[in-house]
């Protein structure tokens, strides 16, 4: 399997940001760390053996970006302004510096896929409703999607507000949005088992949103001995992506 470490200036955020690539050729998959996690997450939890066989065929190549959730939604002793301005340096850095990077890189132009577990999940979909044009696939696993969920109460501060997946979708009027959300490859999954309840309500809420828009998605309710834990991410991500057409 191909493996190169990278590494890229971000200007928006002040510092060297690494992303690792796997994979020759394909669709690109951005991967969103987990919290706490690190662009050697994804590997060092088996999820790119778990894959292998869709990369060693050339059908999708993997990069694995780092995050700045520390300093974001997890930096508890921030305003819930403040920790939404830092994520949107991040996204800023996402499709202005790391779209442009991983573009140059292997000379794939057209639309992505995004996915992450746990907040990864959260990130995933975040970044395929804000950009549609850039992110046509996604796989969600585990995520929580309610901003509400990592900074509490934060009144109508509208920065916060378009980062709450479960929540914004509700008031999405504009079809150029809703039309590229129609024609997008959309998979959520939610275990029922230990440490999952804490994602279960903006699950359903986000389903409700997604069929009230007449948004076509595959939201996916495994088990109650599904848990919220990389052995079942490591099962349910190569099945989701056998599901799909590249």
């Amino acid at each position: 399997m191909h493996f190169e470490h990278l590494s890229h200036y971000s200007g928006h955020l002040q510092r060297e940001m690494k992303l690792n690539r796997y994979g020759h050729t394909g669709l690109p998959i951005l991967v969103f760390p987990s919290s706490g996690g690190t662009h050697n997450e994804y590997a060092d939890f088996g999820m790119i053996d778990a894959c292998r066989d869709f990369i060693n065929q050339g059908k999708v190549q993997f990069f694995t970006l780092s995050s700045v959730d520390s300093e974001s939604w997890l930096a508890n002793w921030k305003s819930p302004h403040d920790r939404a301005q830092m994520h949107t340096a991040y996204e800023k850095y996402l499709i202005e510096e790391a779209i442009p990077f991983i573009k140059h890189h292997t000379q794939f132009f057209d639309s992505m896929m995004a996915t992450g577990c746990s907040m990864g999940g959260f990130h995933a979909v975040n970044a395929f409703l804000q950009h549609p044009d850039v992110f046509s696939k996604v796989i969600a696993l585990s995520g929580v999607y309610d901003v509400r969920y990592f900074v509490g109460d934060y009144g109508d501060d509208s920065l916060v507000y378009r980062n709450s997946p479960s929540q914004n979708v509700w008031l999405q009027q504009d079809e150029w949005f809703l039309n590229q959300y129609r024609e997008a490859d959309i998979i959520i999954c939610t275990g029922l088992g230990a440490w999952e309840q804490d994602g279960l309500p903006s699950f359903y809420e986000l389903q409700k949103a997604f069929a009230a828009k007449h948004i076509p998605a595959w939201f996916d309710i495994w088990g109650h001995d599904v848990a919220h834990d990389w052995d079942w991410w490591r099962i349910q991500m190569p099945y989701f992506l056998s599901k799909l057409h590249f």
